[in-house]
């Protein structure tokens, strides 16, 4: 193996703490020609999903190197830590298998290979089991762009075995779509677990519900093709639909968050008619 010269790093550590760059100190001390990209640090604490969602949409973007990804609430226990080669070796990512990894695994084409990360040699002394991501995570990570190959990290594992990752998939229920709120980004959108193939049948205007209100969405290409007091539905950068306003946080004036259910369908079923409303139900959050 030649090396690698980055490291792409995803974690739930967030930036008030000095856990991000300890890790990329560590990953730096070993392998000084190594640039650490920071993708993300404020995921929900110990939150896998999320971690595994926001993973899974940079896999596409991040260059050939390692991907270095820490949403890890087993710490300590027998959850296995674990490096996984994709794409015919131009990308190893290496964290807990805990399902974090899976999605953006998947994406990137499968995994080709899987090692655990037994070999204590090429760790860190560990004072205590609280933080593999100094530990253990980031000198593996540096050792793999120093060249060291992947069977040296520790035990080959059969990929087939590495622990799923649970992507919720939307389902029919008569002329209905049941979707779930994947995300909701800093502006507020609210990306669904649906494409625009999935909702053509519709037509340009939609019926959406979730908790106890019914409102009507417009298919729309841009933010302000919504309008002002409209709900729209946008197909977003990731090419999925995602409910939105105009200028305004649609998660915090409809009440939607990651993990919701949302129910889609026409608008002509008896369940709603363009303009009809419900009072919207705010959740605290």
């Amino acid at each position: 193996m030649a090396g690698f010269d980055t490291v792409s790093f995803l974690s739930d550590y967030g930036s008030a703490d000095e856990f991000v760059g300890i890790v990329k100190a560590v990953v730096r001390d070993l392998a000084h020609h190594v640039v650490v990209l920071d993708l993300i640090h404020e995921i929900p604490p110990h939150d896998i999903r999320a971690g595994s969602l926001a993973l899974a949409r940079c896999i596409q973007y991040v260059p050939t190197g390692v991907i270095l990804a820490v949403v890890d609430p087993g710490v300590g226990t027998d959850r296995r830590a674990v490096a996984i080669e994709v794409a015919g070796g131009a990308g190893v990512l290496v964290g807990p298998d805990n399902g974090l990894l899976a999605p953006a695994v998947a994406m990137a084409g499968g995994a080709e290979r899987a090692v655990l990360l037994t070999n204590t040699a090429l760790h860190l002394p560990a004072p205590g089991r609280t933080f593999a991501g100094r530990d253990v995570f980031a000198p593996v990570a540096a050792h793999l762009c120093n060249g060291i190959p992947l069977d040296q990290l520790g035990e080959a594992i059969d990929p087939a075995l590495l622990m799923p990752g649970v992507i919720p998939v939307p389902r029919s229920e008569g002329d209905a779509l049941v979707a779930e709120v994947l995300w909701v980004d800093r502006y507020g959108n609210a990306q669904l677990n649906v494409g625009p193939e999935d909702v053509d049948a519709f037509g340009d205007v939609l019926s959406l519900r979730w908790a106890e209100s019914v409102r009507t969405a417009h298919r729309c290409a841009t933010f302000d093709e919504i309008g002002s007091g409209a709900i729209g539905l946008v197909q977003d950068s990731y090419g999925l639909m995602a409910i939105c306003l105009m200028r305004r946080s649609a998660a915090a004036e409809l009440g939607l968050g990651a993990g919701d259910a949302v129910t889609l369908s026409p608008v002509d079923d008896g369940r709603a008619a363009p303009g009809a409303t419900t009072t919207v139900a705010f959740r605290p959050r």
